[in-house]
């Protein structure tokens, strides 16, 4: 039995909501809300993921397997790419938000859910998220948020409860992976998806794969830079990379950091 306060607090803060509809992308902060979710409402609770050209086929899948194995009731919502972003402003998530969970929020209504709820946790309010705008517009509640628990925090008890993401690498749709301003194309997605999906397959945990049309540049974790000064391997990564639709492959020195884009937003070039 988890003891924790924080941990305590968010199970009494979700048994006062009564029903609820998660918003599910199977990364460590929604699992652990599944998982938080399950035990204090039964029944009593929905997940809904959202599938995508811009989210990896891979994620959904993992994500239908954790509802599976919790035994929670569980839709798979269809979400195209709206005009709204069709050229990647650099508030689309505040714009993607903003339709997805219009949508969710209209699911919980139909089905007598009295709140939406997702995985935003205390340590995103630091970082540059016009998404959580769309979220306080519309009135999803972010229950990790209001009990302030951090992704430490998230990780810790995560793995004290078995759930299976508790050391799962930070992830995000990929959006990211595309220059604001730049046209958003399902084809993109795919070249991108197949190479961050190679690249997990060869043990590199934290990785990103930034779109600039027919150049990729390559993100790797800090302390995992030094694998790739291997001629073979380039050549290989190289290689597969241009298999899968690139042009140019290139790595970026400094390595993955979350938000890389977000970097332009200072003035730089996109």
């Amino acid at each position: 039995m988890i003891t924790n306060e924080k941990y305590i607090n968010l199970i009494n803060y979700l048994k006062a909501m009564k029903r609820v509809v998660l918003a599910f992308s199977g990364g460590v902060d929604s699992t652990f809300l599944l998982k938080a979710a399950k035990e204090a409402l039964g029944n009593n609770f929905k997940a809904v993921t959202i599938e995508s050209p811009y989210i990896p086929k891979w994620e959904i899948a993992e994500a239908k397997q954790l509802v599976a194995e919790l035994g929670v009731a569980f839709e798979i919502l269809e979400a195209p790419i709206i005009d709204e972003i069709r050229y990647n402003p650099e508030n689309r998530c505040y714009l993607c938000k903003t339709a997805v969970f219009s949508q969710i929020k209209a699911i919980a209504a139909r089905e007598g859910y009295h709140y939406v709820i997702d995985g935003t946790n205390f340590d995103d309010i630091g970082d540059y998220r016009p998404g959580l705008q769309a979220l306080r517009e519309l009135g999803i509640k972010s229950p990790l948020l209001e009990c302030q628990l951090t992704k430490p925090e998230i990780r810790s008890l995560s793995k004290e409860l078995g759930l299976p993401t508790w050391a799962k690498p930070p992830y995000a749709c990929l959006l990211t992976r595309i220059p604001y301003g730049n046209e958003l194309k399902v084809e993109d997605f795919i070249k991108i998806e197949k190479a961050e999906k190679y690249m997990m397959d060869k043990g590199f945990r934290a990785i990103r794969v930034r779109c600039h049309s027919n150049l990729a540049r390559i993100e790797v974790d800090k302390q995992d830079r030094s694998k790739l000064f291997n001629e073979v391997l380039l050549d290989e990564i190289s290689h597969k990379f241009k298999e899968f639709g690139f042009k140019y492959v290139a790595l970026d020195l400094e390595g993955y950091r979350v938000g890389s884009f977000n970097e332009t937003l200072q003035g730089g070039n996109k």
